[in-house]
């Protein structure tokens, strides 16, 4: 099945952050390289994949490399988003060898990250066979969730709320504290917000509530799947219906044959395995050009 177009990830997103990983890793120094490796020594570097999986984040890895050495140079390097096999190269990289090894580490943490998300968002959208959108959450790692995000764009699926103003959710804690699910939506809409409104209803008598009290979206959580058809049926033509909660790969056929429109997956960016990241490297005599 084919996914959906995603546009390039800004350096300006990942430029900082590449610099505090690099600053968090060298510290005052990579003392090993430093006595081992002549700092004029010229060498080459081969990336590539110890897994299959869908790349992501090939230039933030590139970045890692072109901080410490700003003429590193790059040959061969494959396009975001496509599939790769194990073993398959996905750059070279051409430069100063002690800064080559010296990004090595955070280079391939980023790149297996990032990958290891966008292949999990490729599975679980091509689970749903274009019958449901996959949303991510925002149980990303803290600083990195536009990396994350981005990722799961890679993958095919939708991000849902990069931050909490970009989107209204009354979650059950939100109904406890109001007095109920209709007054934490009447406040909601006294407060004069524009967005779309989003109900999280654990029960079918929630999912009532939250349709008498005009939500845009019921989010099923945690509802076993009888309940989660009932639910959308009764949502049909008042109310889209996203599935939420504990949601697992083999059961999102499933899911997608209720008929909800989304289903937000945590696990995309929660719990997802990391793809392998080899670095191998090379001299290559003499000093790199400019």
């Amino acid at each position: 099945m084919s996914v959906a177009p995603f546009a390039p990830l800004d350096p300006a997103v990942y430029r900082e952050v590449v610099r505090r990983a690099l600053a968090e890793d060298v510290r005052w120094g990579d003392v090993t390289t430093e006595a081992v490796v002549p700092p004029e020594l010229a060498g080459a570097g081969v990336l590539r994949v110890g897994s299959d999986c869908v790349l992501a984040g090939l230039e933030v890895a590139l970045e890692c490399f072109r901080q410490l050495d700003p003429h590193a140079r790059v040959v061969g390097a494959r396009r975001e988003g496509e599939h790769c096999e194990a073993g398959q190269v996905l750059a070279e990289v051409h430069g100063f060898a002690a800064a080559l090894l010296t990004a090595e580490q955070t280079a391939r943490n980023f790149l297996g990250r990032l990958c290891g998300i966008a292949t999990a968002t490729r599975a679980y959208v091509e689970a749903g066979g274009g019958r449901i959108t996959v949303l991510d959450t925002r149980a990303t790692t803290p600083t990195l969730r536009a990396l994350e995000a981005y990722a799961v764009r890679v993958g095919g699926g939708v991000n849902h709320r990069i931050g909490l103003d970009d989107g209204v959710r009354v979650t059950t804690s939100h109904a406890a504290l109001a007095g109920d699910i209709g007054e934490a939506v009447r406040r909601v809409r006294a407060a004069g917000t524009e967005l779309p409104i989003e109900v999280e209803a654990s029960t079918l008598a929630a999912v009532d509530v939250a349709l008498e009290a005009g939500a845009d979206t019921v989010v099923l959580r945690g509802l076993p799947l009888a309940e989660v058809r009932e639910a959308v049926a009764r949502a049909r033509g008042r109310a889209r219906s996203e599935v939420a909660g504990g949601v697992a790969l083999a059961s999102i056929p499933e899911f997608a044959e209720t008929g909800a429109e989304y289903i937000s997956v945590a696990a995309l960016t929660e719990v997802v395995a990391p793809v392998e990241i080899q670095f191998d490297m090379a001299a290559s005599g003499g000093a790199p050009s400019a």
